[in-house]
């Protein structure tokens, strides 16, 4: 009971009943204080002593997209914490053949505690956010991936000891991950770079909100069409696919478009000796990284996907508890 009390109290208590559709939502205190849970949660489940904060409630979980690390690290998560994810496809939904989102949203709100959901639109999240009486977790969707944003924070922090002041570099894609990780870098006070080739630049309106997070927290973010530039004296490097689902068709085209923006050996001699390389997985070992980069010492790709699970049962307690 005393462990249970201890957690309670750490839990972030603004965040009750509150949707996570991206981190523009939430303030700098708020996902600063997620990641300390997240960090704390990790440690006590590893000691097999993971209070059952969701003991009875249950999460519906709707995919459009294919997920290995989201479907596993939210059921697991879940059942940790003493509740049940409940997988559905969205082909099997009723959603799948038509019906709307406002009676979607309705229905499952009468079932369900809390829905996380993958989807293709950010705007179909929204709407069913909107009409939904119970919180609902974006999974993913075309803009935003705030869930791994709070697992790359908090890998950084147990590694580093710190975030306020480190510099991450992203290059690659001006994707849903970048957006995400923009934010979530400003509202922790670090330098983020992303180097992007023509054309694939994040949307401006995305980094024009993280820019005003990032000016109150003393931190800058530095757009570029130059790896060179985004990685030099990096602390954190990420690298994300070129070719994300759905873009199978690009795939030929992108690979000559983000030709010089692979993560490599003679890239990373720019950052610091002992950054850190993250990827969000899946990866393309010999595309976006080089097989000696993602497979070497400075990697801690896996202990990132492993910090999905204890990242989002922190946001789980926090909106469901």
């Amino acid at each position: 009971m005393k462990l249970l009390e201890e957690v309670q109290l750490k839990l972030v208590s603004s965040l009750k009943g509150k949707d996570l559709l991206t981190l523009l939502d939430y303030t700098s205190e708020e996902v600063q204080q997620l990641v300390a849970l997240s960090s704390q949660l990790k440690i006590i489940t590893k000691e097999g002593k993971c209070p059952k904060l969701l003991e009875g409630k249950t999460l519906g979980m709707i995919f459009e997209k294919h997920s290995t690390r989201t479907r596993i690290s939210f059921e697991v998560g879940m059942e940790q914490l003493g509740g049940k994810g409940m997988f559905m496809h969205a082909r099997d939904l009723q959603i799948g053949r038509g019906e709307s989102i406002y009676d979607t949203a309705h229905v499952l709100s009468g079932y369900l505690d809390g829905i996380m959901i993958r989807a293709n639109s950010h705007a179909m999240v929204k709407e069913l956010a909107e009409h939904a009486t119970i919180p609902v977790i974006n999974g993913l969707t075309d803009i935003y991936h705030p869930c791994q944003a709070l697992a790359d924070l908090e890998t950084i922090f147990e590694n580093k000891g710190e975030l306020q002041g480190l510099k991450i570099a992203y290059v690659g894609d001006g994707n849903n991950v970048a957006h995400s990780l923009v934010v979530a870098s400003a509202h922790v006070g670090m330098h983020v770079a992303v180097a992007t080739p023509v054309g694939y630049e994040c949307d401006a309106e995305v980094i024009a909100k993280a820019q005003k997070i990032a000016e109150k927290n003393g931190s800058t973010i530095t757009i570029t069409n130059d790896p060179v530039t985004a990685v030099q004296d990096a602390d954190v490097v990420y690298a994300d696919v070129w070719t994300s689902m759905g873009q199978e068709e690009e795939a030929a085209k992108r690979l000559q478009d983000f030709a010089g923006y692979q993560i490599n050996d003679e890239l990373v001699a720019h950052a610091k000796s002992d950054y850190m390389f993250l990827h969000c997985l899946p990866a393309h070992r010999e595309e976006e990284v080089a097989t000696s980069v993602i497979d070497g010492p400075n990697s801690y790709i896996f202990e990132q996907a492993e910090n999905r699970l204890h990242a989002q049962k922190a946001v789980l307690a926090s909106i469901m508890a």
